[in-house]
């Protein structure tokens, strides 16, 4: 079926290298760089078709999909052969469509192996004070659609103080945009981060697990209290609601399929929608990587497609639906393979 190999191409140009562009190509719309995320560090843009958003870094040099113009259409190739066609490139407002998408800091004090936000070159840093985004936002919307704001941080100086700072973004921006659902991805270490980050104005919260596998969680993200992640979790479905909490589990580390399934099973059943995301390895990870875990095979377009499967059993075994997140990465689709909107 085309929806059925749609989606496998999704997982494919996911999971795949970057785009190579034509000589002398003209990009419709602003070219992304952002410092969070699977893509952090690279100049990037979305691609979509068939109903499927994918980002992508882009060059005019390398690549190992490439993007071909003809007539006015769109067309990305691989290897010299035909990959998709009819492909449209989609604005991005703030590191995804729709969305003012902002990472208040890429600087962190933990040392997930992972993470490449607090490793970019210092320039990509783009300094933006609260006051900044909410006037970056304002202008965007004069010109594009927003439906969502969200928010993001590596944790600076402490957690609270990195809280505190989330905090007074979303009051900020509640009194600019009081009809727009807010996302938030900070790091809490108490139940008093959680409430006073909804009282703020803050409609879903993004806490992550990281990985199901505990021995693996102590590897990659030796700093941080797995044991309380997950008491913040559940605490956070009774603040925000069931289905507007979500959590990124990341596959490849060397994790099982049961134990991610086992995993799965847990949040949904407690309310909890997880994001289920490939392991990206790039220059700035390998070495962190590589030292904690040891080097671990690519993630496969099959094996994604089979988790997302499985992941929209779970969540409709609990009554749970990835379209009741309007924020965020369930929200964008462009980095993994989302359950009711991908699949």
């Amino acid at each position: 079926m085309e929806e059925d190999l749609n989606v496998r191409k999704k997982a494919e140009l996911t999971l795949g290298g970057g785009v190579r562009l034509p000589e002398g190509f003209v990009f419709p719309y602003r070219i992304s760089t952002s410092t969070a995320g699977p893509g952090a560090g690279s100049a990037s843009a979305v691609f979509s078709f068939g109903g499927h958003r994918v980002k992508k870094g882009i060059s005019y040099g390398s690549g190992e999909f490439e993007l071909e113009e003809n007539d006015g259409r769109l067309f990305i190739r691989r290897g010299g052969a035909s990959f998709l066609e009819d492909v449209k490139i989609e604005p991005v407002v703030f590191h995804c469509p729709e969305q003012a998408f902002f990472n208040l800091d890429p600087r962190c004090i933990y040392n997930c192996a992972f993470c490449v936000s607090p490793k970019l070159d210092k320039g990509l840093d783009k300094r933006l004070s609260c006051d900044d985004m909410v006037k970056k936002t304002k202008e965007a919307a004069c010109e594009q659609k927003i439906i969502s704001i969200a928010l993001t941080s590596g944790v600076v100086g402490s957690v609270d103080k990195t809280v505190e700072k989330f905090a007074s973004c979303v009051t900020k921006f509640r009194k600019e945009f009081p009809e727009l659902p807010i996302g938030i991805e900070p790091y809490v270490s108490k139940k008093e981060h959680v409430r006073l980050l909804k009282d703020a104005g803050a409609t879903e919260i993004k806490l992550n697990i990281q990985s199901p596998n505990e021995t693996i969680f102590k590897k990659v993200c030796p700093d941080l209290d797995r044991g309380n992640i997950i008491e913040m979790l559940l605490y956070s479905v009774d603040v925000f609601g069931a289905g507007k909490v979500t959590s990124n589990m990341i596959f490849g580390m060397g994790e099982t399929d049961e134990e991610i399934e086992e995993m799965t099973e847990f949040l949904c059943s407690k309310g909890i929608i997880p994001t289920l995301r490939a392991l990206h390895i790039n220059p700035l990870n390998r070495g962190p990587l590589t030292a904690a875990i040891g080097a671990q095979p690519p993630a496969e377009a099959a094996r994604a497609i089979k988790l997302a499967k499985m992941q929209k059993e779970k969540l409709r075994a609990h009554g749970l639906d990835t379209r009741s997140c309007r924020t965020m990465c369930l929200e964008c689709t462009c980095c993994d393979i989302v359950p009711f909107r991908d699949l």
